[in-house]
């Protein structure tokens, strides 16, 4: 758990020093390493576009998939989409190491 921590406070570390991100940048990573926590820390975790879109409070989807875009090519994530619906697209955290 200590170390779970530590991991997601280094990963804010970085992303909050990156001048190319904007807020609703910051806003999709925390739903992210929330998304992580809850799937118990396992990389890669099952995200939906609809359960993102909320936490971050993205109401646009293009919008959201500019900004996954961005954070997959500034590689922050890794995105591996499932066009399945109950499934949920895969994503791992590329900063954090488990």
């Amino acid at each position: 758990m200590k170390r779970d921590l530590e991991n997601i406070t280094g990963f804010f570390r970085q992303v909050q020093s990156d001048k190319r991100l904007r807020p609703v940048h910051l806003s999709l990573c925390m739903a992210l390493c929330t998304c992580w926590q809850s799937g118990n820390y396992q990389m890669p975790f099952r995200v939906t576009r609809e359960g993102l879109m909320e936490l971050a409070r993205i109401g646009s989807t293009a919008t959201y998939h500019k900004c996954i875009k961005e954070l997959l090519g500034f590689g922050y994530i890794d995105y591996r989409p499932d066009y399945n619906y109950y499934k949920g697209s895969r994503v791992s955290l590329t900063l954090i190491k488990v």
